[in-house]
């Protein structure tokens, strides 16, 4: 059932997702005003929210584990995260240029 705001804007449901690419795909299109009422704001608990991780295994040449492990000790972080920040930088990256390119 569609609910109504002091606007009389009517608040679209929010579908069912497969998956969370799935669910990413539709609101990078989708306008969010139209599925959340702004006039009655709902107070959500997301503190135990986390993203979905997958585990793998990854080979390094030693002396590149040595590095990083280096330069992450230098900034006082965790290697690991160290790591996903690198490959989050270099995605985002490639990505952009991507687009700069079609």
């Amino acid at each position: 059932m569609k609910k109504q705001s002091i606007t009389n804007k009517k608040i679209k449901q929010i579908p069912e997702f497969k998956n969370e690419d799935q669910e990413r795909d539709f609101w990078d299109k989708a306008d969010t005003t139209e599925y959340f009422d702004i006039d009655n704001p709902v107070d959500m608990d997301l503190s135990r929210l986390k993203p979905s991780t997958e585990s793998i295994s990854l080979r390094l040449p030693a002396y590149m584990l040595r590095r990083i492990k280096e330069i992450a000790n230098s900034r006082d972080i965790p290697y690991q995260s160290l790591m996903k920040m690198f490959l989050a930088q270099q995605v985002n990256q490639e990505l952009h240029a991507r687009r700069l390119v079609k």
